[in-house]
């Protein structure tokens, strides 16, 4: 069942969503976490990789218990199924982020990429599509492939 979404507004740094039922808000967390999930979802289904990859990425990036950081991502992926439009209302969160956020998010969403072993153009058509939302520069996502790879290439 979907929950329709009355209003939105920015408080601070936070995202107010008043539904039918309820209100609730989103922070950078959650943002970070739907980002992740819809990146890894866009090949159709979520790879047992890319959601343990999610989950580390999580925990890692904001100091969380591997627990807590299960639980964001399940948190966010029933959310984005009971409202759809959620997903471009988070968004609006995109100017609560620093340069060095952006930066950390487009990595995180790289690494989901890669998890499965497969990098697959659904998924970097859905990685733009998530960057350019969240106003993520091409600058800034040129950084986070550079960090990547130096990362990830052996010898380096």
């Amino acid at each position: 069942m979907t929950d329709e979404i009355v209003s939105s507004r920015l408080e601070g740094t936070k995202l107010i969503i008043e539904t039918t039922g309820t209100t609730r808000s989103y922070d950078s967390r959650f943002l970070v976490a739907a980002l992740l999930v819809f990146v890894a979802r866009s090949s159709g289904e979520i790879e047992p990789e890319e959601s343990a990859k999610m989950i580390e990425l999580i925990r890692d990036h904001f100091h969380l218990q591997t627990a807590e950081s299960l639980e964001l991502i399940t948190t966010a992926m029933a959310e984005l199924a009971e409202k759809p439009t959620l997903e471009v209302l988070l968004s609006d969160l995109a100017p609560t982020l620093s340069d060095g956020d952006r930066e950390d998010i487009a990595l995180m969403g790289l690494k989901v990429i890669a998890a499965d072993g497969r990098r697959e153009v659904a998924e970097m058509e859905q990685f733009n599509q998530a960057m350019q939302r969240l106003d993520i520069s091409p600058e800034i996502v040129h950084r986070a492939f550079d960090r990547y790879f130096a990362e990830t290439m052996p010898g380096e």
